[in-house]
């Protein structure tokens, strides 16, 4: 065992020394094994007589470097056995890293901190698995949020010792692995290292051991690569991250389907032992592993294994294997891999009994079923408590069963059939419209002759196999060898899967077969008789529906096999596209994708409707995941394997076919059509019967060999089309010559065929030559590689997604395209992190992967005020999440509470880029609504008015679906140039511009000039008020005569509308002797600044001096000249004095109890011309706001915080904004 290390002064004292290497010594105590002499003896003896909590373990390994006198125990053992695994692990793993270390206290602090990592790792393993949380995990927990600052909905799945390699230098230390996150901590000599790695990031995993990296785990992101190694169970650990790296791809893939799946992650319990989370993740490898191998429906669970021997009567032998049971099923498969596998539905199972031990046959267990076929089991570890499982998994079983299997597709036909619920009758063969919304699926499932047989038996009828000569009798041939194979291995699901059945599809599947075998060795057949009705109600409920997916299946029904007579004519036709309809009705997410149709149409040949239907499912939802959904990611990374394969298989071809780019282009119609697109029909339908018996296996082994066979004369190629042309007229000559069927005309011949045609080559041969060259191929080494090039395929989709996304953002945005790119991340990983821990947020629920990619990742309200805190460049202290508000409301065009990048980066512009004029119009926009909300002001009637036009229409919009041509609209209008003038800009009220006063306040508190601004502001604040008072003036006698009474006109102006706005807005931090001071330049100032803006503006167009009263007035009084203006300025001098010696007294006036008053004038208004003509008299002002900030270094300490997740600030800022 391994020991915490301590001291050892005298090493040589009763130990003879038995290996050595320059930093550990192997020792066997004297006295213990052979010889030993005089001293041996006394030894022994003293251990002997001494009581037992003195004796020693006969061995020990002791840590010593060269220089040093001390040594130190780091482990002993009680046996050589266990001594020498010891000392091999630290060769193997310590030996090369220690001899990196130029220091040698270096060195024993390394294996110090190493040598407690592995004690504490095994104590941790040795916790006991009950239901309450062991401490040491817990605390593992905690230490790993506060150490990552991560929040309470992130879990830790598991944590292990380890070392991380920092240059050529290995760092000691824990790796903690939660659901989301790789986080590595280590703190040794005084160097601190933590590592934060989002699973969403990760775009390589593997294990590798090299020269310099003993066995380790290599990490990489778009920016960094990361290696662990020095692990005790590198085995253990690698299979967690391949798992966990796995639901973050299938997060970014799929966010509804991880949705539904995140069971995983949130235990009901809070309190579950270390390795609940570790459980659950092992326990969906092995659902998976199981279902796969089985071809089982999706929902099914494994419940546990046991190994077994299966009596297998057809070679009277006794086979070694494992026995599966879940909660439908009990599956067998042999240790061997083709030996045998055997699947058995408990809807079949009639008798389940422990018959007679004996020494040949030790507890075995025999099964029944109704196909009248028994199994014996035997040498059952536990015998009695797997006949209580499988009996509590019986009395589940619903008592009527649905039909039986027995007959195989003889039953087929027959049982499922009565069940359907009854339809109106309508003709068949009465051709059906093909509007998009009218009764286009009109005619009933029921009713269609394809409800019941393949448009094979209706199109080609019964001709008998004699008038077919040779090929008849070869067909007849295949039928009577499967049906002695039923015979001896038995029909239907339970039928015995052996060496023997791969032989038989291999030689090809009779037509009179072939559907019947499909649906068994597919899996399909179990979903059909467990979902009795099911389609023929989806295809009910689909009916005159209408979606992007219906216009698509209509638009490529007649590209399906228009070659063969069955889709000539409507009846194939309306089966086809009854079919696809229905798929898309049943899985949203993949609806149609093209490929499907060319599929569909070969499975309706041998098939009835309801069977294409569960055959499809197979495919799309097991045999080919994701191959099927808007971006074929699944035929993608199938893609990245073949490339793999072809390195491995063909290396001298692998160069030219990247050099030409074939690959690329041959596999996705390859994989996606599974080669019925690219091969004769006829020979295609044999690699399908291939592929539904052994998987992608088959179709990766197939084009590898046609590579091969066409090796000399792509090295030979050019360019891509001559390759592809080459690969194309050999396809085109594959044949199949033991067909049946009348010869379909191949239309991609007709396109390729030369002068002279290439030679033919049989079908058989080339599975046979597939199958002798590239048959080392094994379906867990094509799991591991997709996940492998899953991470890649989806990363670099991430890449493409993210630079069309930046390339949508209009050019005159200002920021650069790294900046934008930076940009996204950042907005991205925010929207991943409402996913991680959002619960009920809206972003968590509704991304949708096929919208356009701008509209895929969006933020909410307080995910965008935590992004602009952290991003603005005008800082506001506590009042930014107010600011952050409003911003929100401006940009939410379409009311949904969400905004989209283009949203985001348009508002970050607003505020970095432009000359002074843009940014305040960016922040005059912030405080009128939408952007303020009612509560923040109440009286804006003018702007609101402004307003609520597009608002309306915007909401109509987002309340129906919307739908591509909604987005196609959108786009059209946001190519129309509308460039927004400052005439368009709606005034200001009073309360409003209070509030914009407040901002600036805000917004200056932590400048260097702080002091200098705030007297800038107070004077332009306080001319402004005098300004809007002026326009007030002019207002009430001549637009507003009848409402405003005489009264008003006598008085003076009020002095309280602007003593409120005054007396709040001075800067808290102005103290007496500046107050005054401020007071004397405003004195002096104010009138000046009156006549400046009556005087400048005339030559600015819209600045002119009339400007200052609103639109609406001057339009009544046009005599108004700029001379009157000026002067009702300069009589309006007593009143400003007044005026600014209230402002500049405002530290000894208490401000609250004015503004509580709520004495807001609702006459009082001001332009965005009159602000802007008033901040750029002060030159501290326009520098102020045309600084040029970098948002780079910004977006760097985002990031940082980005890898933190932590959610203090959150907390603190909804309290300031609540």
């Amino acid at each position: 065992m391994w020991l915490g290390p301590e001291e050892v002064l005298v090493a040589n004292a009763l130990w003879v020394t038995e290996r050595a290497n320059p930093f550990f010594v192997l020792q066997r105590r004297r006295g213990h094994g052979k010889g030993g002499g005089l001293t041996g003896l006394l030894v022994g003896t003293l251990d002997v007589v001494l009581d037992s909590s003195a004796r020693v373990a006969p061995y020990r390994i002791l840590h010593q470097t060269q220089d040093s006198q001390v040594y130190w125990t780091v482990a002993c053992g009680s046996s050589r056995k266990e001594i020498t695994k010891h000392w091999e692990w630290l060769e193997n793993n310590l030996l090369q890293t220690l001899s990196i270390f130029d220091n040698e206290e270096d060195i024993t602090t390394f294996v110090k901190g190493k040598i407690h990592g592995i004690i504490a790792e095994e104590n941790k393993n040795l916790q006991p698995q009950g239901d309450e949380d062991p401490g040491k995990f817990k605390e593992a927990e905690l230490k790993m949020r506060k150490q990552f600052g991560m929040p309470e909905g992130e879990k830790l799945v598991n944590y292990y010792s380890c070392s991380y390699w920092k240059g050529r230098v290995p760092r000691q230390g824990w790796l903690y692995l939660s659901v989301n996150h790789l986080c590595f901590y280590s703190f040794l000599l005084g160097k601190e290292v933590s590592l934060v790695v989002q699973w969403v990031d990760v775009t390589r995993l593997e294990k590798n051991a090299t020269l310099l990296f003993p066995e380790s785990i290599r990490v990489d992101t778009r920016d960094q690569e990361l290696f662990f190694s020095m692990f005790l169970n590198i085995g253990e650990t690698f299979k967690l991250m391949e798992q966990l790296a796995n639901l973050a791809m299938r997060q970014l893939l799929d966010s509804e389907g991880f949705l539904e799946e995140k069971a995983l992650p949130r235990p009901t319990r809070p309190h579950r032992n270390i390795s609940a989370l570790k459980r659950d993740l092992d326990a969906r490898a092995k659902n998976e592993c199981y279902r796969a191998t089985f071809r089982l429906p999706r929902d099914e669970r494994l419940d546990g294994h046991t190994g077994c021997t299966l009596w297998t009567p057809f070679n009277k032998l006794h086979i070694p294997g494992q026995m599966f049971i879940s909660s439908n099923y009990i599956c067998f498969a042999s240790k061997e891999e083709d030996a045998c596998h055997l699947i058995i539905p408990l809807r079949e199972v009639t008798i389940v009994e422990k018959a007679d031990s004996s020494s040949v046959l030790p507890s075995p267990l025999s099964i029944s079923t109704k196909s009248k076929m028994t199994f014996l089991f035997a040498n059952l570890k536990d015998r009695d408590f797997l006949v209580q499982r499988i009996s509590d998994f019986l009395q589940k079983m619903p008592s009527k069963q649905p039909g039986g299997s027995g007959g195989g597709r003889k039953a087929s036909t027959a049982d499922p059939a009565p069940e359907r619920p009854p339809a109106p009758a309508e003709a068949a063969d009465q051709p059906s419209p093909t509007s998009p919304l009218g009764g286009r699926q009109g005619s009933s499932v029921q009713e269609a002759p394809t409800a019941s047989q393949g448009l094979l038996k209706l199109f080609q009828g019964n001709s008998p196999m004699e008038d077919l000569g040779a090929k008849g009798a070869k067909e007849k041939m295949k039928e009577e060898s499967w049906d002695i194979h039923f015979f001896e291995y038995g029909r239907g699901v339970c039928m015995y899967r052996t060496a023997k059945t791969r032989e038989l599809v291999l030689k090809g599947i009779p037509e009179s077969l072939r559907g019947e075998l499909w649906l068994l060795f597919s899996g399909a057949w179990n979903e059909m008789v467990t979902h009795p009705g099911y389609y023929a109600e989806l295809v009910e409920k689909s009916m005159g529906k209408y979606s992007l997916a219906t216009e698509e299946i209509e638009r490529d029904l007649h590209r399906s096999m228009p070659e063969h007579p069955a889709f000539q004519n409507e009846l194939g036709i309306a089966a086809l596209r009854r079919v696809l309809t229905a798929y898309a009705f049943r899985n949203p997410t993949i609806g149609y994708c093209q490929a499907m149709n060319i599929v569909t149409s070969v499975l309706l040949l041998y098939g009835s409707e309801e069977e294409a239907f569960w055959l499809l499912v197979a495919l799309c939802e097991r045999m080919l995941p994701d191959y099927y959904n808007t971006r074929v990611v699944g035929a993608l990374v199938d893609q990245g394997i073949f490339e793999e394969l072809t390195r491995d298989f063909l290396p001298q071809l692998s160069e030219k076919m990247q050099d030409l780019g074939v690959i690329s282009s041959i596999s996705l119609s390859w994989f996606l059509t599974l080669f019925l697109s690219v091969m004769p029909f006829e020979s295609a339908v044999v690699i399908v019967d291939c592929f539904f018996y052994e998987g992608i296996k088959v179709i990766l082994q197939v084009a590898l060999a046609i590579l091969d066979a066409n090796m000399e004369q792509l090295l030979g190629c050019g360019d891509e089309g001559e390759a592809m042309t080459v690969l194309g007229r050999y396809l085109d000559n594959v044949v199949n010559k033991q067909s049946v069927s009348p010869p379909i005309p191949h239309l991609h011949a007709l396109l390729t065929s030369g002068d002279d045609p290439p030679a033919e080559v049989d079908i058989f041969d080339l599975l046979k030559v597939s199958y002798e060259k590239f048959s080392s191929l094994r379906a867990d080494d094509i799991e591991q590689m997709r996940f492998k090039q899953r991470l890649k395929v989806i990363q670099s989709l991430e890449d493409t997604a993210k630079r069309s996304v930046v390339r949508a953002i209009p050019g005159d945005i200002g920021f650069s395209i790294e900046e934008l790119e930076d940009l996204y991340m950042v907005f991205k990983a925010k929207h991943l992190a409402s996913q991680y821990w959002g619960g009920s947020r809206p972003t968590a629920v509704r991304r949708d992967p096929s919208l356009p990619y701008l509209e895929q990742y969006r933020i909410d309200a307080s995910q965008f005020r935590e992004l602009f805190t952290s991003l603005t460049p005008w800082a506001c202290g506590t009042h930014t999440p107010v600011l952050a508000g409003r911003m929100f409301r401006l940009l939410d065009e379409n009311r949904d509470s969400l905004i989209n990048f283009k949203e985001f980066v348009t508002g970050m512009s607003g505020m970095y880029h432009g000359d002074l004029t843009d940014k305040l119009k960016a922040l005059y926009k912030l405080h009128l609504p939408p952007a303020l909300s009612p509560e923040e002001a109440e009286s804006a009637l003018e702007a609101t008015h402004y307003f609520t036009e597009d608002s309306s229409s915007e909401e109509e919009k987002a309340t129906s679906p919307p739908d591509y041509r909604h987005y196609l609209r959108m786009w059209a209008k946001e190519k129309e140039v509308q460039k927004e003038t400052i005439k368009d800009l709606p005034k200001m009220n009073q309360e409003q511009f209070i509030e914009l006063c407040k901002t600036l306040y805000n917004m200056f508190s932590e400048d260097p000039m702080e002091q200098a601004l705030y007297h800038a502001i107070a004077t332009v604040a306080s001319l402004l008020l005098r300004i809007g008072e002026v326009g007030k003036k002019f207002a009430a006698p001549t637009g507003r005569k009848p409402r405003a009474g005489a009264a008003e006109e006598d008085e003076p102006p009020a002095p309280d509308p602007t003593q409120d706005p005054a007396l709040e807005l001075q800067p808290p931090a102005a103290g007496d002797p500046q107050s005054k001071a401020g007071g004397d330049t405003h004195l002096g100032k104010a009138p000046q600044e009156t006549q400046v803006v009556g005087d400048g503006g005339g030559g600015e167009g819209r600045g002119s001096p009339s400007q200052l009263l609103s639109d609406d007035e001057t339009k009544d009084d046009m005599s108004m000249s700029s001379y009157s203006v000026v002067s009702t300025g300069s009589l309006q001098c007593e009143d400003l004095a007044d005026d600014t010696v209230l402002v500049g007294a405002e530290a000894r006036g208490p401000p609250a109890p004015t503004r509580g008053g709520g004495t807001v004038d609702t006459d009082w208004c001001i332009s965005f011309e009159q602000i802007l003509a008033s901040i750029l008299t002060e030159s501290v002002l326009v520098n102020f706001f045309e600084k040029r900030v970098d948002i780079g270094l910004k977006i760097k300490d985002q990031k940082k915080v980005e890898r933190q997740f932590s959610t203090s600030s959150d907390l603190e800022q909804s309290g300031v904004s609540g």
